[in-house]
């Protein structure tokens, strides 16, 4: 298998770009070349612009996803953000006992910590009062791995201990050092794959919305798209949450920020 060319580097960013929306630098050729190295081992290629190529073609659709899922970075924790969550709170509190279900969106969850951690805090916060929590990415792959809901306790360290006791099953023998989401919980949380660079599926509205550390990615432009879709499913008066490096200033004027990061939608 050759090294990947200037070139062929160039065709893989518009070909996420255009899947994802996603702004890919030229320094991360290391990553397209061994993520992607090994699809063209598994077809038999040599350069990478023949891979290309089959991805262009559109006789492969599924070979497409597998690239966006290996081209897509997907990292995360549980409680990542803490003030995030402890808004959270607040507001589900100030929610509790009222008739019609608190719904949550997290529109870049990855594999799901994100997610189970905005659940815990609903199933903790609102008793009787129905909620729902929706996690979405376009990666087939990591949504996988959010329904299975397993992960190592490395990435659990910021879970609250009451949380861990109450929502958590430690592994044992071949598990250990992982844990499990309860069954109970899990139950609770919807997963389904959304590409937020296209017209939304139809979601229904949502109190808040968690769209984190995913519009670094994006070019100015993008941005100002993918905040407008999701914006639209905010109901008014609700909230959006973007990651501490992230900012809606000249992306939106719907929204005004009320703390670091969160902003509240117009009525």
């Amino acid at each position: 298998m050759n090294s990947i060319t200037d070139v062929e580097l160039a065709q893989f960013q518009g070909f996420i770009f255009a899947k994802a929306g996603i702004t890919m630098a030229s320094t991360k050729r290391a990553l397209v070349e061994g993520r992607l190295g090994k699809r063209l081992k598994l077809h038999q290629l040599e350069r990478f612009g023949d891979y290309f190529r089959l991805l262009a073609s559109g006789d492969d659709p599924d070979e497409v996803q597998m690239a966006v899922d290996l081209l897509t970075t997907n990292e995360t924790y549980f409680f990542r953000e803490i003030k995030h969550f402890d808004f959270l709170r607040e507001k589900a509190l100030a929610a509790r006992n009222r008739s019609q279900p608190f719904r949550v969106w997290s529109a870049a969850s990855s594999s799901g910590e994100e997610a189970y951690s905005i659940a815990m805090v609903l199933a903790d916060c609102l008793e009787s009062t129905p909620w729902e929590v929706l996690g979405t990415d376009i990666s087939t792959q990591v949504l996988k791995g959010a329904t299975r809901a397993l992960y190592t306790m490395e990435r659990a360290r910021h879970i609250p201990t009451a949380y861990m006791r109450r929502f958590c099953l430690k592994g044992t023998g071949e598990h250990e050092g992982r844990l499990l989401i309860d069954r109970s919980l899990r139950s609770k949380v919807l997963f389904r794959q959304v590409n937020l660079n296209v017209a939304l599926p139809r979601l229904g509205q949502f109190d808040l919305v968690f769209l984190r550390n995913v519009m670094i990615y994006f070019s100015d432009d993008t941005k100002r798209e993918v905040v407008s879709r999701v914006l639209a499913t905010v109901k008014p008066e609700g909230h959006f949450f973007v990651g501490h490096s992230e900012t809606l200033n000249n992306i939106s004027q719907a929204v005004t920020p009320v703390a670091p990061s969160i902003y509240r939608k117009a009525a």
